[in-house]
């Protein structure tokens, strides 16, 4: 049989194929049988180990960065709680005298240290005619320094037009050296307790805040200035929230719970290194377990067995009513949950402070989830705040709806 041109197939110079192809003609290649387009796996293909190292030394380097200036820290990696200041004590100098509207308190809903003070407030029965109070935002991108911002709905009533708390700091650092230059050069923290007459700093630590609100209750409570004040500053009593005859066991009690409960979750949570983390969670779970065995043993369901809440409660209460909402993921404590049956005792307690009038008025859960999560970037650089329990949940009382 003959091709075009009287060529015979396979007589072409090579032969075939080959000739045809020397020949200038060109040969198509025998199409392949195709099977199913393969997909591309769903999953994303791991980067090269060396890119995975850089991008993690990176990172890494970065990360302690951020946590050195939002949590001081030792060389072991653990959190380190600043010190703060302390200038007088309400109703023991004639400049502080313990009179009701003459103190403001400046808080944030989330920080447990502010619901310290705000806790005090309800317990020992103070309205805002006898101290008031600002709740302040926490938004760094918005804050000149210190987190904390005022909303147009919740002005600074003390010294007006202020943006922020660092801006209320350098004006208590000009009334007190009489400088309108003078800025601040501390920590701009809440809780902030100042004198709205002389606009200055009475206190920047919840401790002592808490202790001398306390110790200064009936005066703050009424009747009123007195004329003589210099003559009767006076005023300072025996703190309801440390009865007589048990002030060394209250004292003895919010050591324990700074040290193991309340900072605890924090130097759990701020720790840059594992070993820093595990010893703040050794210390962590004993002393819930030690707060359980003393209120199964409290024949007033208080922690120390006393008539009335002591500072010993309103220490810890803060700490627990965040515990299952926000310290068990966030800040990687999450062997136990408060609610999750280990705690029965501490889980009633709970509930009886939530009770007392005017707690519930000192904390939103949801708010505060949503501060820790947004705001602490280094925790959660992402910014995804999570759906978690609501009050009901966090009090156990979620089935009994």
């Amino acid at each position: 049989m003959k091709a075009r041109g009287g060529i015979r197939l396979g007589e072409a110079a090579g032969g075939g194929a080959r000739g045809l192809a020397e020949r200038g003609h060109h040969c198509p290649r025998p199409r392949r049988r195709r099977g199913p387009r393969r997909s591309r796996p769903a999953y994303p293909v791991s980067a090269p180990r060396t890119a995975t190292q850089g991008v993690k030394t990176t990172w890494t380097a970065l990360w302690t960065a951020f946590m050195t200036e939002l949590a001081p820290r030792d060389a072991s990696g653990a959190y380190v709680r600043p010190k703060y200041t302390s200038r007088g004590t309400i109703g023991q100098t004639p400049d502080l005298p313990a009179e009701p509207g003459r103190y403001h308190l400046y808080v944030g809903n989330a920080c447990p240290w502010c619901h310290r003070c705000t806790l005090a407030l309800a317990a020992l029965g103070l309205d805002r005619s006898s101290v008031s109070v600002t709740v302040m935002t926490d938004d760094a991108e918005r804050a000149s320094r210190g987190g904390w911002v005022f909303e147009h709905d919740r002005p600074d009533p003390v010294f007006g037009g202020k943006r922020d708390l660092r801006e209320v700091y350098d004006a208590l650092e000009q009334a007190e050296t009489g400088d309108p230059g003078a800025t601040y050069t501390g920590r701009c923290t809440a809780p902030l307790l100042v004198d709205r007459i002389t606009k200055r700093m009475v206190s920047n630590e919840s401790a002592d805040i808490l202790r001398m609100l306390g110790t200064s209750s009936a005066g703050l409570a009424g009747p009123g200035p007195s004329s003589e004040s210099a003559a009767s500053f006076s005023t300072s009593t025996p703190s309801p929230l440390r009865p007589a005859g048990r002030e060394a066991d209250v004292d003895t009690a919010v050591a324990w719970i700074y040290a193991d409960v309340n900072n605890a979750v924090y130097r759990s949570g701020f720790a840059t290194t594992q070993a820093a983390y595990d010893a703040a969670q050794a210390s962590l779970w004993p002393a819930l377990d030690r707060a359980e065995a003393a209120l199964s043993g409290s024949a007033t369901g208080w922690l120390l067995g006393t008539d009335a809440p002591s500072e010993a409660d309103v220490c810890l209460f803060p700490t627990a009513v965040r515990f299952d909402a926000v310290y068990t993921s966030l800040f990687k404590c999450g062997r136990h949950r408060i609610a999750g049956g280990r705690y029965p005792n501490l889980l009633a307690w709970m509930r009886r402070m939530w009770a007392l009038p005017g707690v519930a008025d000192t904390f939103d859960v949801d708010a505060a989830r949503r501060s820790y999560f947004g705001q602490l970037f280094p925790l959660n650089p992402g910014g995804v705040v999570p759906d978690g329990p609501r009050m009901d949940a966090v009090l156990g009382l979620e089935g009994e709806q």
